[in-house]
């Protein structure tokens, strides 16, 4: 992955190395040709301040039926349009966080509209089965015009869920089982293993181990929370496994001054994540699985190289290991590729595939392999929803047709150059801009830096989130274009300078 941000900061090194004076106007003097959404605003307006009296007032509402501390503000989705999100203040606002990394095609896209409004459609809205028992006749066709059409390379198999959490929760489940089942071979379960099973003893409940790093978040239910390690605030006072924990490279920017220093670190990690595997299945803990995002995202935007990940491919491989990436964040187009794990360049890069967020729906991809050996092993009321299906569709089609990935490529690199430009003339305020198509992110020298740049952003109506200690990350929707990434460069460029 690492690989791929080199041509973008080239120019970053180049100007630096050459001691080049940037001058002092706009962060981008031209805009590109203005998206084809018709329907959204020409940029923000902003009425209030944010949050507003309206919002103000729901939070005082709603606290008292549940904790609202992070509730940034309450939004009217009716009138939000495309990339810009309306608030209940009346404030419109250029959203590049889109719910968390979620929105695939921006507010109310008018081709889902349709898929809604299609009358034989209704049924499937209004009726959500329980999956694993009653599915509806037209299921299969739907997963292999939707999910099987971009299932990862080597993965035919995939396994619905409703959110990103249960995706990973489940498919830890399935490589447990999968990994008894090679240790029992042909037998099947003894009595004794049906027994101990249900009082949480071994040999029914194994005492097996997912490895993950250091920087991680995998979810938030139990055995995710034990593989997430990106903020205390996710894990205090939460019973947890001991369960392996691999540190994830820090590599220093830009990466082309630092080869060797990162090479070096990469290889360290990869050491250590050998060391553990060993280490535990000393303590009769053997490792099932390693789990990995290809970005670490809510734990702070941190990249490896493609080259880290190949070579961890076959350490999972060597110790009898699945493989998982964790694409919720990664996946479903952000990166400029499909799959973020597709910029690896392998053939066969991992043996499950967790995704959700831009997908709309939430799930796995697997091996054969892994397909669970009996009923009920894998199972929920829902396993996911059907209508989310024919929304996922959709998408798939906008995405084809309107060749978003190509703008994703075009509109990101906008984005990480301006970022680039940033740092040059700010370094006391922001450094180290990384990404791969829009999934860009830059620190801030603290943490309260990093706040007040997102405050002042939306006050000026942009939409930003934060990750790690000190990070702003860009997570805008596939329909974001030139004209909007040079937009909010001038907007932050205003902030910037305004703060220096």
């Amino acid at each position: 992955m690492a690989s791929s941000l080199l041509s973008h900061q080239m120019r970053y090194t180049v100007q630096r190395s050459l001691g080049l004076f940037v001058p002092r106007y706009r962060c981008v003097s031209k805009t590109a040709t203005k998206s084809s959404l018709d329907f959204e605003y020409n940029g923000p307006s902003m009425k209030t301040e944010v949050p507003g009296p309206r919002s103000r007032q729901l939070m005082k509402q709603l606290n008292v039926i549940q904790n609202t501390d992070a509730i940034h503000f309450f939004c009217n989705y009716e009138d939000s349009r495309g990339n810009y999100l309306v608030d209940v203040d009346g404030n419109i606002m250029l959203d590049i966080y889109t719910q968390i990394a979620s929105i695939p095609l921006g507010y109310n896209h008018p081709a889902l509209f349709k898929v809604m409004q299609n009358p034989q459609n209704l049924s499937t809205f209004i009726n959500r089965p329980a999956l694993g028992i009653l599915p509806p006749e037209h299921l299969p066709e739907e997963i292999e015009r939707s999910l099987l059409s971009i299932a990862p390379r080597n993965l035919r198999k995939v396994q619905t869920m409703a959110c990103g959490s249960c995706s990973n929760e489940n498919a830890y489940k399935s490589i447990f089982i999968w990994y008894r089942n090679k240790e029992r071979g042909n037998s099947k379960p003894s009595k004794k293993e049906l027994d101990t099973c249900m009082i949480n003893q071994e040999p029914g409940c194994p005492v097996y181990s997912i490895l993950s790093f250091m920087g991680g978040f995998h979810g938030r239910t139990f055995g995710c929370l034990a593989t997430t390690h990106s903020k205390s605030i996710h894990k205090l006072d939460i019973p947890s496994l001991d369960w392996p924990i691999a540190p994830f490279p820090k590599l220093k920017y830009p990466l082309e001054e630092y080869t060797r220093e990162n090479a070096q670190e990469e290889a360290r990690c990869l050491e250590e994540v050998e060391d553990l595997i060993v280490k535990y299945r000393k303590k009769g803990k053997n490792v099932a699985g390693i789990v990995i995002e290809p970005i670490q995202s809510e734990g702070g935007d941190n990249h490896a190289s493609a080259d880290f990940f190949k070579k961890l491919r076959e350490i999972a491989r060597k110790h009898g290991a699945a493989f998982q990436v964790d694409e919720v964040q990664t996946g479903g187009g952000s990166t400029g590729k499909f799959w973020a794990h597709e910029h690896w360049g392998m053939d066969d890069a991992a043996d499950v595939v967790s995704f959700s967020k831009k997908m709309l729906t939430g799930g796995y991809f697997h091996k054969d392999e892994l397909t669970p050996d009996g009923p009920y092993r894998i199972f929920n009321t829902w396993m996911g929803d059907p209508s989310k299906n024919l929304l996922l569709s959709e998408v798939l089609n906008i995405i084809k047709t309107e060749k978003l990935l190509d703008e994703v490529q075009k509109s990101g690199k906008a984005l990480l150059n301006g970022l680039y430009d940033l740092q040059l003339r700010f370094p006391h305020i922001v450094s180290a801009a990384r990404g791969v198509g829009t999934f860009c992110a830059i620190d801030a020298k603290n943490e309260q830096m990093r706040n007040t740049l997102i405050e002042k952003a939306r006050s000026k109506g942009v939409v930003l989130g934060g990750c790690g200690e000190r990070s702003i990350r860009f997570r805008p929707a596939l329909v974001f274009k030139e004209h909007h990434a040079h937009l909010f460069l001038n907007i932050f460029n205003d902030i910037l300078a305004e703060l220096k």
